[in-house]
């Protein structure tokens, strides 16, 4: 996930010993939840097979203009229409050659020509190759086009030589790519915390007061969050939830209000955007009992005090720059109870749940909302996927911080 996530990539595999890294190239794409359409020179299928790439890709790997002989043909212009981005790797001299001068006598050249997307090469040929000015001036030419280029690298070459040439390795190009898209993300560069689930309060070493809260709207935030190109602190309650893979997400378990106010304390002073979608206890045990409560016949109470209000205290020392989003969890007089809440607790934002409706609330997959901002905006939301809830409420942020963010990165 990330930068590449959902990203449709044409790979152009050409004819070069270092086509054997275009299967981990093709792997490390995909599960970075990119969508990879393999195209081969007949010339490559003798270094690595169709079969490999086509396995790891799920798709089928595209080596000629015709399918087969009923006519039907690879359309190449549709190819080129279809990608966020083309990539050859490796990119033989060869093929720069011919991809510099608009020789487009195969299905890669014809494909490349008709893209309106950007284009990478990654060079991978042996040393003499590399620095002949032939070569040089293949790369110059694509350079002008305005097509990026994935510099070999020094290192040891199929000819036993030691030099230039060797392509780049597959975890580097992947991370080329994915700082070209991260540049142009609406927040690239900017902060976030979330805190997400329940908290357990104490009533001993065995017993707790908590809720039914299972983490899922908060992690679903946090992950959009950092597919828009935020680093996000996501701090959680216990939750069954597994530590979610983003580079940009990194998570703190918490059990207690007190524990979630201390580690959001830590984050919250250079974060610019704060969402705080944990269910919170209000209330905690006044005292927790050092041993096991028996159980006898009378009855049993349990002196409460409140917890920290973690949304007001932050609402109290906000920044300008800072964002910050509430949640409201209402069974009666919905609107107005969230409206009081975003301006009681100084949000700029507020997600009103109803525990009233089908398919919201603690528990489900899918989620009803309603978004509240300052300026007095209501937008209901119809029931759906709460990726897709998380998706809607940070694009909310990313309208409500337009004014007051980089103007470059919110174009």
């Amino acid at each position: 996930m990330g930068a590449l996530q959902g990203k449709k990539i044409i790979l152009a595999v050409t004819a070069s010993i270092a086509a054997y890294k275009s299967a981990m190239l093709v792997r490390l794409l995909v599960k970075a939840g990119a969508e990879v359409q393999v195209l081969m020179s007949q010339a490559a299928t003798t270094f690595i097979t169709p079969l490999t790439l086509s396995t790891l890709s799920n798709r089928p790997v595209l080596v000629d203009f015709v399918k087969d002989n009923t006519g039907v043909w690879n359309n190449h212009v549709d190819l080129g229409l279809w990608a966020d981005a083309m990539v050859f790797a490796p990119a033989s001299a060869n093929s720069l050659a011919k991809c510099a001068h608009g020789l487009s006598d195969n299905l890669l050249i014809a494909t490349y020509l008709s893209a309106r997307c950007p284009v990478f090469f990654a060079p991978a040929m042996d040393l003499d190759m590399y620095q002949h000015p032939a070569t040089r001036e293949s790369l110059q030419r694509l350079q002008g086009f305005g097509n990026h280029i994935i510099a070999a690298t020094h290192g040891e070459l199929a000819s036993g030589l030691v030099g230039e040439g060797r392509m780049a390795e597959p975890e580097a190009i992947v991370a080329h790519l994915e700082a070209f898209w991260a540049a142009s993300l609406p927040l690239q560069g900017l902060q976030a915390i979330v805190t997400a689930g329940p908290t357990y309060e104490a009533i001993d070493p065995v017993r707790f007061i908590g809720n039914h809260s299972t983490g899922k709207m908060g992690f679903a935030i946090a992950q959009s969050l950092a597919r828009y190109g935020a680093r996000v602190q996501l701090v959680s309650g216990p939750t069954a939830l597994p530590t979610p893979s983003h580079t940009h997400l990194q998570l703190t378990r918490v059990q207690s209000a007190q524990e979630m106010y201390e580690a959001v304390s830590q984050y919250d002073t250079q974060s610019q955007i704060i969402v705080l979608s944990a269910a919170v206890a209000d209330y905690r045990p006044a005292a927790v009992a050092t041993q096991k409560i028996k159980k006898n016949d009378a009855d049993m109470s349990i002196p409460l005090v409140r917890t920290i209000d973690i949304a007001q205290t932050l609402g109290q020392r906000k920044r300008p720059e800072q964002t910050l989003v509430g949640f409201a969890l209402e069974t009666e007089q919905e609107l107005a109870n969230a409206q009081g809440k975003l301006q009681r607790k100084n949000l700029d934002l507020i997600v009103l749940n109803s525990m009233n409706d089908p398919g919201a609330g603690f528990g489900h997959n899918t989620n009803l909302v309603t978004l509240i901002n300052r300026q007095g905006t209501i937008q209901p939301l119809p029931l759906m996927d709460k990726a897709e809830v998380a998706n809607h409420i940070v694009q909310a942020i990313i309208a409500l911080r337009s004014p007051k963010a980089n103007p470059e990165q919110l174009s």
